[in-house]
């Protein structure tokens, strides 16, 4: 037993690394497509009318759309309704909003997973009155407006940084924080690029410099928290995270690494309710919440329990380097 959450606990920093969360500004470039893993896009559509009791008589479409603006596919969708799009390769994209015909809203979206998985992005329109005006804003979709040479910048700092081109990514994007130092997105991005390099105090401070600008940015404050916990300030971790499910309370990452801070300062009966939330918001995305339930309930004396996860992490992680030693548990103490 003592071997195997061994093995757990060497996975938690490469989990952290694989779940960081960018979202592209408009008008990056991405290929989507260079990848033969192909996913589920799926969200709940709101309006929100305010409260005014006014019917809302507008027809609304959701497009998937490239950054280069093909239409990938498209359907229309009633308020309080749910899109989803299937065969999604892995790349940048647009879930354009239309309104009676008209662009109400562009929400960039990068789809980027090993493995054949559900994505979740809900989309809530807020208006004062009976309509949604053109443009108007949706609280997923942050993005800073910038100038024209710093998106430039910007653009190419992304398209280096997915390269693994890291020290052009840092130069660029501490050029555009250097001349707007109010460009949050910005330095969230400089942040993960450092935090991905293990430049950690660098990471640190890149995202506070993001939240002094935008206290409430979920990408900057559930990536701080992950920089928390990797050094093991679990508490500060801990204060994050709980900021970032503030935020978003429908963030998968956010209640799973909460979970893990809470497991890492040996509150089990805590973390499980994360890791539990975290499944139901991303049943495939987060399939390594069933290896940490997994190594709760075997530490718990609690086999069946621990056999029952293990089970489904594997039947969503069929090629999992742990699978001889999982199977193997699962053998020796099924009954």
């Amino acid at each position: 037993m003592t071997h195997y959450l061994k093995c757990c606990q060497l996975i938690t920093h490469a989990i952290m690394l694989a779940l960081l969360i960018t979202v592209p500004a408009a008008g990056q470039r991405g290929r989507p497509g260079s990848s033969d893993v192909t996913h589920s896009l799926f969200g709940d559509f709101k309006v929100d009318d305010g409260n005014s009791g006014k019917t809302i008589s507008a027809t609304f479409r959701i497009i998937l759309a490239t950054v280069a603006g093909r239409t990938v596919n498209q359907q229309p969708i009633n308020n309080n309704g749910r899109f989803m799009f299937l065969n999604v390769s892995n790349g940048d994209y647009f879930l354009v909003v239309e309104m009676d015909g008209a662009e109400a809203l562009r929400i960039p979206i990068r789809v980027d997973a090993v493995f054949k998985t559900d994505i979740r992005k809900d989309i809530l329109l807020e208006m004062s009155g009976a309509r949604v005006p053109a443009g108007a804003p949706s609280k997923p979709a942050i993005i800073y407006a910038r100038p024209e040479a710093n998106q430039a910048d910007f653009e190419k700092a992304l398209a280096a940084e997915k390269k693994n081109d890291n020290k052009l990514a840092i130069f660029l994007f501490s050029k555009i924080v250097g001349a707007d130092p109010k460009d949050f997105e910005a330095w969230t991005e400089l942040g993960t690029v450092y935090f991905k390099t293990e430049k950690y105090d660098d990471a640190s401070r890149s995202y506070r410099k993001a939240l002094e600008e935008k206290p409430g940015y979920i990408l900057a404050l559930l990536n701080l928290g992950k920089v928390e916990l990797n050094q093991k300030n679990n508490d500060a971790a801990i204060e994050m995270l709980t900021k970032a499910l503030d935020a978003d309370p429908k963030s998968a990452p956010a209640n799973y690494f909460l979970g893990e801070a809470y497991l890492q300062l040996k509150k089990g009966s805590k973390a499980v309710g994360y890791f539990n939330e975290a499944l139901k918001l991303d049943p495939n995305g987060m399939a390594d919440a069933h290896l940490r339930l997994g190594a709760l309930y075997r530490g718990a004396g609690l086999k069946d329990k621990a056999i029952a996860e293990y089970q489904q992490f594997l039947a969503k992680r069929p090629n999992h380097p742990d699978k001889s030693a999982i199977q193997q548990y699962i053998k020796e103490n099924k009954k």
